[in-house]
């Protein structure tokens, strides 16, 4: 079996959800005797993709471009379907980022392939992968096998897991794939990032807000908090919903998974919804009023207190301990 893995990349370095995929890659390979091929797309990226080699990767394949330095639909589907064919691979995996939920299922029906979508669990049973992903919002899971020849899956990020990279770098060979105007029908003009924010996807430490902040003017204290931390800002469904946070720090079943060493929820009361997302962080500490809140189930600790009162205190014994 020869497994394709997009490592994802962004400024020339590969996202964790691309290492977690390559890794989750090299499991199934073991499993079936098989072979890795990390493929790695962008523009001056052939050292970032040697590091495929540390992750497990028995190979990887980088396609450079000048135009790829910004994400295109039309043309990541076309380099990623021939791939695929011309590699010989009949899995391939993709993190389900943003950019893979967009494009992955394109590839799928380029290759004629089976897609199981927001994979939280992959695993070999009689020669034939497995794949556990979430239903019906995260209330249950399924179990589903891809019967075709040709077969895809995206895999959730913050699931898998990267593991402490080896020492062992992987050979990399030049994929070519001839890219006209047609691949890239949009034109990035501009990119803007917010400076010195954080990603919930890839921060260590998170500080979210939930409804029962009251309003968007509170979350000041969050972010008071979170920058003493060196954290993430996270937010609640409800509260994006509201028009309070911007979507990108939604923390959830649809938003993002995260899994950090420490999560701070503070007046989120815990749906399902939300604990899906962000259950699998090492320690999860809970600020609610409600002493009933389901989010105290799944925390390590909790503080019953009204918010506005037990944070700023937090806040403030952090920056004594910190020294800030």
């Amino acid at each position: 079996m020869k497994i394709l893995v997009v490592a994802e990349q962004r400024d020339g370095k590969v996202k964790k959800a691309g290492w977690e995929a390559v890794r989750a890659g090299r499991t199934l390979a073991d499993a079936t005797r098989g072979e890795v091929i990390a493929l790695v797309i962008g523009n001056a990226i052939k050292e970032a993709a040697a590091g495929a080699g540390n992750y497990g990767a028995h190979r990887a394949l980088a396609v450079e471009h000048p135009r790829l330095s910004a994400y295109s639909t039309t043309a990541y589907t076309k380099i990623v379907a021939e791939a695929a064919k011309q590699s010989g691979a009949t899995v391939v995996l993709i993190p389900a980022t943003s950019q893979g939920k967009d494009y992955a299922p394109r590839v799928a029906v380029r290759l004629e392939a089976g897609l199981a979508a927001d994979c939280t669990s992959l695993s070999v049973d009689n020669g034939t992968i497995v794949a556990t992903r979430p239903i019906y919002a995260g209330k249950a899971v399924t179990d589903v096998r891809i019967t075709s020849p040709m077969q895809v899956f995206t895999l959730r990020p913050n699931v898998f897991t990267a593991g402490e990279p080896s020492a062992t770098a992987a050979t990399v060979d030049v994929f070519n794939v001839t890219l006209s105007e047609e691949d890239f029908r949009s034109v990035v003009t501009d990119v803007k990032q917010s400076s010195g924010k954080l990603d919930v996807a890839e921060a260590d430490i998170i500080v979210s807000g939930g409804r029962g902040l009251k309003g968007p003017e509170h979350f000041v204290m969050i972010e008071e908090l979170a920058e003493v931390l060196g954290a993430a800002v996270g937010a609640s469904r409800a509260v994006v919903d509201a028009g309070w946070r911007p979507h990108d720090e939604q923390v959830g079943q649809t938003g993002k998974t995260v899994s950090p060493s420490l999560y701070i929820a503070v007046a989120i009361s815990g749906a399902i919804q939300h604990l899906a997302g962000m259950s699998s962080s090492k320690y999860i500490v809970a600020i609610n009023k409600d002493k009933d809140a389901p989010i105290f189930q799944v925390a390590d600790y909790g503080i019953v207190g009204d918010a506005f009162e037990v944070v700023p205190a937090v806040t403030a014994a952090a920056k004594q301990l910190l020294g800030k």
